[in-house]
């Protein structure tokens, strides 16, 4: 069982070393966030806070069983009743549905608690995991795109309100 938490200020540290032990694992399929991304974090997560504030995005972690942090998913751009998905689950927690799960709850929380009618997603072709997962949670492909210079897929979904 996994649990999705809004991101918090407390969940800086964990967010930090999350996104430091998984940074090769997450190269191989998108692109790699560089090194200022790590100097400049602790500004970087105020700033994503303050923007969470205007509710023009909403960050999410993902909680294993244990109340560890195992991945985030995100929904940006939240305007005109749609946002964009974003997820990262990290290499312990993969292949064992995390991301599937973690889908589904933001899906439901997107239709519910934030209202919104319909989700778009992206990732590069060889993305294998993430085409799955997209698939899986009922997303169906709308067109091409391009993701860090890397030839992608653009997804949506509409979603249907509790």
């Amino acid at each position: 069982m996994i649990t999705l938490e809004p991101l918090r200020a407390e969940h800086a540290e964990a967010l930090r070393a999350f996104e430091q032990e998984n940074r090769a694992w997450f190269a191989r399929s998108v692109p790699d966030r560089g090194d200022a991304y790590f100097a400049e974090f602790a500004d970087r997560h105020r700033a994503l806070l303050a923007e969470q504030e205007t509710g023009a995005v909403r960050f999410h972690v993902v909680l294993g069983e244990g109340g560890e942090l195992i991945g985030r998913i995100n929904l940006v751009d939240v305007a005109g009743g749609s946002a964009e998905l974003g997820y990262r689950i990290g290499e312990r927690a993969a292949g064992r549905g995390v991301a599937t799960a973690a889908v589904g709850q933001v899906c439901r929380l997107a239709a519910g608690a934030y209202g919104l009618g319909s989700l778009t997603a992206r990732t590069t072709r060889d993305n294998a995991a993430s085409l799955a997962v997209l698939g899986r949670s009922g997303f169906t492909e709308v067109g091409a795109t391009e993701i860090g210079g890397q030839p992608g897929i653009r997804y949506r979904r509409a979603l249907t309100r509790p």
